[in-house]
């Protein structure tokens, strides 16, 4: 929206209504405030207010559809996240839609959410994705016991995600492919419409996941901040956060977050190398630039030094080429990317994120673009 249309916006908002103040989904919390006004004039993305994003993912296919009753209760327990906890009475409440037109009209707060599925409808050569689409406000979840994602941050420093499509990675390390499975999603409303209200909740493969030899998706160390000795493999990075990737930090508690931040993933290969083949780290796209390091080693870079708005760097998939003889076969093996967002969302947000055979270079790029 240009500057003339916004003008004139404003003028017939002033005509008609006064003054003019944000929904209630974006909130003074804590440490934000926001007005009309940043909204008009840019102070905030003018796609926050957009429910109908749409999510490219020609590459997906459903396995499991999670469009059914779930059972549904009211508070926040930490035991809802456990498989064997016993969900017989709660509520059912179908999702996708808003709680509030499933009988709990008017409430606000912390609820759960739990499904069983079974883990013998999966492949457990493929990548696993969890669709959930879009949570009002806050989520954190679960399979198994084990968190494989979050959007949003909770309480008391609130931050909402209602407007970020939740696709999130599930190892394969956390699935029953022999039996049942759990899927527990807690969720926190402020206001408003709240729970896992739109989108084509299931469990989704990625057709590129067939060509990684090595699977490198989901957690990943990270740091907001930036030093040479990210890059060293012996560096400690346990105190480092943990974010998922592919998905834009920006939806795991870094919205407003515009600069430098390192990601690390520590890995014991799944394969042998053939000396006579070419093996290529491939990282899928980063918003907006980086620079990769493999045990120490720098392998790729991107960056076209452009400005927000003109640079195509966050549009271009990383393909890295390993040079012979890098990869640890008997032990370790250390990525460590630096990532630099120079504005709206940043972060390895989108894959394919693996190691391929250089045959299977042409494809992936192929599917991608």
């Amino acid at each position: 929206m240009n500057t003339i249309k916004k003008i004139s916006l404003a003028t017939t908002f002033l005509m008609l209504m006064g003054t003019i103040s944000l929904p209630a989904q974006i909130p003074d919390n804590g440490d934000e405030k926001y007005s009309f006004w940043d909204w008009l004039f840019g102070s905030i993305d003018n796609d926050i207010w957009d429910q109908s994003v749409k999510v490219n993912d020609e590459d997906m296919r459903i396995k499991t559809s999670l469009s059914h009753y779930w059972r549904f209760n009211i508070g926040d327990n930490e035991k809802w996240a456990s498989p064997s906890y016993n969900d017989l009475n709660w509520e059912k409440i179908y999702v996708p839609s808003n709680w509030e037109d499933e009988g709990f009209n008017g409430y606000d707060g912390y609820a759960w959410y739990r499904i069983h599925f079974d883990g013998r409808e999966l492949n457990a050569k493929d990548a696993h994705f969890l669709y959930l689409g879009f949570v009002d406000d806050v989520d954190e979840t679960y399979l198994n016991g084990t968190i494989i994602g979050k959007s949003g941050t909770f309480p008391p420093r609130f931050r909402t995600a209602y407007n970020s499509y939740r696709k999130y990675y599930i190892p394969n390390d956390a699935i029953n492919f022999n039996g049942d499975n759990v899927i527990a999603v807690r969720v926190y409303d402020i206001t408003l419409d709240g729970g896992i209200v739109n989108g084509k909740p299931g469990i989704y493969t990625s057709r590129n996941s067939e060509e990684l030899l090595q699977n490198l998706y989901g957690a990943w160390r990270f740091i907001p901040a930036s030093s040479n000795t990210y890059s060293k493999p012996d560096y400690d990075d346990s105190q480092w956060e943990i974010l998922m990737a592919p998905s834009h930090w920006d939806n795991q508690g870094y919205r407003s977050f515009d600069g430098i931040g390192w990601y690390r993933k520590t890995f014991n290969i799944d394969f042998i190398p053939d000396k006579n083949k070419v093996y290529y780290l491939v990282l899928g796209k980063i918003d907006d630039f980086d620079t990769t390091y493999l045990n120490g080693e720098k392998i790729g870079s991107t960056n076209d030094g452009r400005r927000l708005g003109e640079s195509q760097s966050y549009n271009k998939i990383r393909v890295y080429a390993i040079p012979e003889g890098l990869l640890n076969t008997k032990g370790e093996n250390v990525i460590a990317v630096m990532v630099e967002d120079i504005g709206k969302e940043g972060g390895i947000y989108k894959g394919p994120v693996g190691i391929v055979e250089e045959t299977d270079v042409t494809r992936i790029i192929r599917r991608d673009y």
